[in-house]
């Protein structure tokens, strides 16, 4: 039966309408799933009601599954699965990330296969009694990015590469005030350095997408300082465009998928306890 698929904004992210991920899919549905998300780079299923194993099943289907750096966050028993929330132990700890997200980035672009695509879903979402929630999640296509670039910036940036660093992204966060402990020499060692081409063909279209992004990519490769830094600015500066952008208002049960070669995110950090933020991630490896 054929999907029913709803847009949910020009360049980026198609609905998925009343599809019950709780219960098992075949093949030609998935196909179908797979078919709309190459292309949109952004999924949303909402009224979902999934178990901690069946998030995980349904992520399998796209690939096999990240162990993520950060083991204190991931759920007990579901160690693929990745705690994001505001609230803490009876300690007064962090129970998972807090603060994911709060930079425009692409999830593991720091890694040297960075990974498929992640899948969020939302348990609680932020809210005031009589109010919209809060902690929206914003979408750019990094595809659409490239191919809005003039001729002159494509020629220029064909054949060049950037470092991305998770060390130097987490510093800053660390610096900004995070809670986040400090990363182990064990922790550092699973995420050195890597280089990256500034223009990359996504792996299953081959589309050309503009890979940089404001949280982990660092400096062009062999480029003085200052000239690094300005063409960095204005390569994030074009992904982030509006145009090129979808941004999401959470619902309890919503799950998003995207797709992290073609698009990158960013998290709106606009509560606070009270208001509570429960969301489970997991991250399906390169395919």
């Amino acid at each position: 039966m054929a999907l029913q698929v709803r847009p949910l904004a020009p360049a980026v992210g198609a609905e998925i309408v009343d599809f019950d991920l709780s219960k098992d899919f075949g093949d030609d549905d998935f196909a179908q799933i797979e078919s709309v998300f190459n292309e949109r780079g952004l999924l949303l299923f909402r009224k979902q009601h999934l178990s901690e194993q069946r998030h995980i099943e349904i992520s399998q289907r796209f690939g096999k599954l990240q162990d993520h750096v950060l083991k204190p966050f991931l759920i007990p028993g579901y160690e693929q699965t990745l705690r994001i929330t505001n609230l803490l132990d009876d300690e007064g700890e962090p129970l998972g990330i807090g603060d994911a997200g709060l930079f425009w980035h692409s999830d593991t672009s720091y890694t040297q296969n960075p990974c498929r695509c992640s899948l969020l879903y939302s348990i609680e979402v932020p809210a005031r009694e009589g109010e919209r929630s809060y902690g929206d999640t914003l979408f750019a296509s990094l595809t659409a990015a490239y191919e809005a670039l003039d001729e002159a910036t494509k020629a220029q940036i064909a054949d060049l590469c950037s470092e991305h660093s998770y060390g130097k992204h987490y510093a800053r966060m660390q610096a900004a005030g995070s809670k986040r402990p400090d990363l182990t020499e064990a922790q550092k060692r699973e995420v050195p350095k890597v280089v990256h081409p500034l223009v990359r063909p996504h792996p299953i279209t081959r589309e050309k997408a503009l890979f940089v992004n404001d949280g982990y990519t660092t400096h062009i490769i062999g480029m003085e300082e200052r000239q690094s830094d300005a063409l960095l600015k204005k390569l994030v500066d074009q992904t982030t465009r509006p145009e090129f952008t979808y941004r999401h208002r959470w619902n309890e049960g919503d799950l998003l998928i995207w797709d992290n070669s073609s698009t990158q995110h960013l998290a709106i950090a606009d509560y606070a306890l009270p208001q509570r933020r429960l969301m489970h991630r997991t991250t399906v490896l390169a395919v």
